[in-house]
């Protein structure tokens, strides 16, 4: 059964930069270490970069997150070092959650990252809708939310709509 682990959004901007926060920092090496498991099983890895342009600001995220982050191209859009591998698939996506995972032929999937509360959960939710039969799992020790509290809410989410939560 072909293994994905998806790496969502682990860029500067949501670790130490304009969103970052000490927990996003906490987990950047176990994160590492997942990553080197995956390569060196030859399994998938899927990183998702959530990407904004210069007009972000404008946007309707802007409008409710005014906080710049992720524009395409700058520091803070790039993953944080040491994270990318040779093989792996990038996605740059506009959204919270990527809308083209059915193109996938996703069997079973790992997921880590950021932001718990919305990127990791709106990205695990889509993928169980279109699978609903796989076995989709979030590695907790992997993800950190905007708050800890919301880290927790999500969890709980995922929990409720039958993704498996490994601590």
């Amino acid at each position: 059964m072909k293994k994905t682990l998806i790496v969502v959004d682990m860029q500067r901007d949501f670790i130490d930069g304009s969103l970052g926060t000490k927990e996003a920092e906490a987990i950047v090496d176990r994160v590492k270490e997942k990553i080197a498991r995956y390569q060196a099983a030859g399994d998938e890895i899927i990183f998702t970069r959530d990407t904004h342009q210069k007009d972000y600001l404008k946007t309707n995220e802007g409008r409710h997150l005014p906080v710049e982050h992720c524009i395409e191209g700058t520091e803070g859009w790039k993953l944080a070092e040491g994270l990318e591998v040779p093989g792996a698939v990038y996605i740059n996506k506009p959204a919270f959650g990527y809308m083209g995972w059915g193109d996938y032929h996703l069997e079973e999937v790992e997921l880590v990252g950021l932001c718990t509360d919305i990127c990791v959960v709106s990205n695990a939710l889509i993928i169980k809708a279109l699978y609903p039969e796989i076995e989709v799992s979030v590695d907790a020790s992997c993800c950190a939310g905007v708050t800890p509290e919301s880290h927790e809410a999500a969890l709980a989410t995922m929990r409720m709509c039958q993704i498996s939560v490994r601590e």
